[in-house]
């Protein structure tokens, strides 16, 4: 089959090759050169640069005239104006070049030539192209090193003058605003690192001063001190007191970890102002003592305003979680378990009053101050900030501090105190730990809403049965189950010389000697005591939650108090 083509070359410089069939007319059409419209000299306007995409653009050189460069003269007072480089120019392939030199001599070439009015320069090969006038532009093939490209104008045209002067003046400008915002930013980025950095600097000489102040002194003059932390120390160990497991009077006590694994409760002294002073106290006294039912006193931190207190973690936390409203089987106390609480905690108490150098007066037993570890074993917490007491003294004038509930009479009757108000509070928590209920509940029935009163009627009928937790399973005629009744209802006696010392306590539990039978019913002074308690509202409800602070003192003096 013959085949003919037809090549027509188009007013816009391209040839199309047709293929044709019979009758002459075009079939369809093979091909176009060149394919890139840019490459067409006229696709744009004289001096404008072609991109792909057939937009045309002027180059910014040239944009104050809209290309049309005002070439007055090409021989006097004239000079090149540089257009820009990796350009192309599309009939430089199909002439020869000028000459082949550098840039220098290749400008020098038109700049001596009256009819030149562009050059363009390849760098590449040194050729240099010049021409009397131009046409459209366009941008050097990917892989080209392109051209770099000038027009002759006018030194003495006023347009290209301000134009110049322009965009001198313009990049001056611009550069002046670069220099007077970064010396602004840096002046400004200087003074916040200053400022931060006196502030880093006054918080930490406030958070780990320099100097030991008065009271590090005043702590360190004693020997056999527990362990000092710094407060960084314990921030991280507690991870900045994330973990909180308690809250008393004097501050909220966090759950903490050393690098060695070693569990930790530490108590962060809130209240400043009087906190320090109770620090001090607790300290000195807490770090001498050392008994197996009395929380250890492991260390403390002294830095600044912090006053930190550090004792061993108890894992099973305090004895409230267990005895109040646990409606789980599996974490039920049995008798056993509790009997040993109770015995346990009294030997501590017993140790405060007899055994220590000086006798301490904890103030404020109650099931939140008595904590377990993790077989159970009782021991009291909190019985520092005491007033120290000397064998000679027996009784002392104090302000009222302590837990509606646990609050010997003595407390409310403006009566001095002495080791037998902890007495008292302890058999409160003893018959707790027998009923397993609090002291005062207003939601049993009005004869078993205080649990004193109905204890000392229940045993009077014999019914003991209703004074045990319903939740143990034990005889009630249980030799430890009657001892033990009969030994909290000796501890909340009105009259102090009436309960017996703990240490008497200790042996009446372990068997030791026999428990006499009480007083059949409460005096006149602890029946009114009960209504107090009834009258306050729910105070026997929170049993430890609330304080009850009052000025009933006839001195200043304070004995170990809620915290």
């Amino acid at each position: 089959m013959n085949v003919t083509w037809a090549a027509k070359l188009g007013s816009d410089g391209a040839i199309v090759f047709y293929n044709l069939h019979q009758g002459r007319r075009p079939i369809a059409e093979a091909k176009k050169i060149p394919q890139n419209p840019c490459n067409i000299p006229e696709t744009c306007p004289p001096f404008m640069v072609c991109y792909f995409d057939t937009v045309c653009q002027c180059p910014k050189q040239l944009a104050q005239t809209d290309c049309s460069p005002p070439i007055t003269s090409t021989c006097n007072s004239a000079e090149l104006l540089y257009v820009g480089e990796m350009l192309d120019y599309s009939v430089l392939e199909f002439v020869k070049p000028y000459m082949n030199a550098d840039i220098n001599a290749c400008k020098k070439a038109c700049m001596g030539t009256c009819s030149c009015s562009a050059l363009f320069f390849e760098n590449s090969t040194g050729n240099c192209f010049l021409f009397d006038q131009i046409g459209g532009l366009k941008r050097a093939e990917v892989g080209s090193s392109g051209f770099v490209s000038f027009l002759k104008v006018s030194r003495n045209e006023s347009g290209w003058q301000n134009h110049a002067k322009g965009s001198t003046n313009e990049a001056k400008h611009i550069i002046f605003l670069v220099i007077i915002v970064t010396a602004t930013i840096l002046v400004v980025a200087g003074l916040l690192y200053v400022g931060f950095y006196y502030y880093r600097r006054q918080k930490r000489l406030l958070e780990y001063p320099t100097e030991i102040s008065e009271g590090d002194t005043f702590l360190d003059g004693f020997s056999g001190m527990p362990v000092r932390y710094t407060y960084r120390e314990l921030c991280k160990a507690t991870k900045n007191f994330s973990i909180k497991v308690g809250q008393g009077g004097f501050g909220s006590v966090y759950q903490g970890e050393m690098p060695d694994g070693t569990q930790l409760a530490v108590k962060k002294l809130e209240s400043i102002g009087q906190g320090k002073k109770e620090f001090r106290a607790e300290v000195r006294i807490i770090g001498s003592i050392h008994h197996v039912h009395l929380v250890k006193l492991k260390g403390f931190c002294s830095e600044g305003v912090h006053r930190l207190l550090v004792y061993e973690f108890m894992g099973k936390r305090s004895l409230d979680k267990w005895i109040f409203k646990n409606k789980e089987e599996s974490s039920i106390l049995d008798w056993n378990t509790r009997f040993n609480i109770a015995t346990g905690t009294a030997k501590g108490l017993a140790y405060l009053h007899e055994e220590c150098e000086f006798k301490i007066v904890h103030c404020d037993i109650k099931p939140e101050n008595v904590l377990l570890d993790d077989n159970f074993n009782a021991k009291v917490s909190d019985f520092g900030l005491a007033k120290l007491m000397s064998r000679e003294e027996s009784l002392v004038y104090t302000t009222l501090r302590g837990t509606r509930g646990y609050l010997a009479p003595e407390w409310i009757t403006n009566n001095p105190i002495s080791e037998k108000s902890d007495v008292y509070s302890y058999g409160m928590v003893l018959l707790e730990i027998i009923g397993g209920r609090k002291s005062y509940d207003p939601g049993e029935i009005p004869e078993k809403a205080h649990l004193p009163s109905f204890a000392f009627k229940m045993l009077e009928e014999g019914n003991l049965k209703e004074i045990l937790d319903p939740k143990l399973v034990i005889d009630e005629n249980d030799e430890s189950i009657v001892s033990a009744i009969k030994v909290a209802l000796w501890c909340i006696q009105e009259e102090m010389r009436l309960r017996p010392p703990m240490t008497k306590v200790v042996q009446m539990l372990e068997g030791l000697c026999d428990v006499p039978q009480p007083p059949m019913s409460l005096g006149p002074g602890a029946r009114a005591y009960s209504g107090f308690l009834k009258w306050s509202g729910n105070e026997g409800t929170s049993s430890g939650l609330t304080e009850y602070n009052s000025d009933a003192s006839l001195s200043d003096i304070r004995l170990s108090g809620p915290r």
